[in-house]
């Protein structure tokens, strides 16, 4: 990742199956949920992380990316409960 470049792609991988499956990433929210393509199971963010992308991919989520860039926000949600 270069300093001004946000990545929009992550590879997801299931820690079910270790399917992995490349997906653009919302910029204009957190995805909470990712069905798996292979085995169907349901992803959720781990505590702490504020979508899918954080806690299963292999590049942070957009809002994430910038925050790091920029040195705002770690957080693409609203709930402080969640981030």
């Amino acid at each position: 990742m270069s300093k001004l470049h946000i990545e929009l792609q992550s590879e997801l991988i299931c820690p079910e199956c270790h399917f992995k499956q490349v997906e653009e990433m919302p910029t204009d929210a957190c995805q909470w949920f990712y069905e798996c393509k292979h085995c169907g199971a349901l992803l959720k963010p781990l505590k702490g992380d504020c979508c899918v992308f954080c806690s299963y991919g292999s590049v942070k989520c957009p809002p994430i990316q910038e925050a790091m860039l920029t040195g705002g926000q770690e957080c693409c949600c609203s709930s402080k409960d969640i981030c």
